[in-house]
């Protein structure tokens, strides 16, 4: 397994990175995929998320934001598929690449609000990002600099594809509101604002081929063909 090499961080991104320290990783997965998907974002881990990123990982795929790891842990990878994990916070990428340590794991530490020139010449068959775009700073419109940097390492017939919490538009229950005024307040989220609309604009900007779609306070997206 691949050491993790630094590109040169920036903490534009810190707060939503942060708070993923050893001890939260370990809740994460209960916490987040088991009872806030279910009771407050009403978008299920397990009957929708999970069928959503299997059906659109590639052989040569990059994750974005890592998390706990769990949807490669569990996305049914072929022994000859090729990881790369990007993420500000080396702890998620020390967890996710642990649970993925029979795979091609490559770990790559920096921040998607920046360029990225440590992927110069790298091209990716699927680009994942899910529960990312919701703990980034700014509207929609300044988030969507993460297409950008992201678009130019997207194979020719590759996707790049994501699950997002929507904010104050998205018609939470009063659990997701909750959460929500909670998250932003603490930097962890940074989404009030954040709408389907926007999301669809922002990726159409950046790809010919856009679909948006919403679950629950989640929205789901696909993006081909970049612009």
């Amino acid at each position: 397994m691949e050491q993790p090499f630094d590109s040169g961080r920036q903490l534009d991104t810190q707060p939503g990175s942060a708070v993923y320290s050893s001890f939260v990783l370990k809740l994460y997965d209960a916490w987040v995929l088991a009872i806030s998907n279910r009771w407050a974002w009403r978008c299920s881990t397990r009957r929708v998320l999970l069928p959503f990123y299997r059906q659109r990982v590639g052989k040569r795929h990059l994750e974005v934001g890592v998390g706990s790891g769990f949807y490669p842990a569990h996305a049914k990878f072929s022994a000859d598929q090729q990881v790369t994990l990007l993420d500000l916070n080396e702890h998620s990428l020390a967890a996710t690449a642990r649970r993925l340590d029979s795979r091609h794991v490559t770990q790559v530490v920096g921040d998607i609000m920046q360029p990225l020139p440590m992927l110069a010449g790298y091209r990716f068959d699927s680009i994942a990002l899910f529960y990312l775009l919701h703990c980034l700073p700014g509207t929609m419109d300044g988030k969507a600099r993460v297409f950008a940097h992201l678009k130019s390492h997207l194979a020719p017939d590759g996707v790049l594809f994501g699950a997002t919490v929507l904010g104050d538009s998205a018609g939470h229950n009063a659990f997701g509101r909750a959460l929500v005024r909670i998250y932003n307040r603490k930097g962890i989220f940074d989404n009030r604002c954040d709408t389907l609309a926007s999301l669809r604009s922002a990726l159409s900007h950046h790809f010919a081929d856009v679909s948006v779609d919403q679950k629950g306070a989640v929205a789901l997206f696909v993006a081909r063909a970049p612009l």
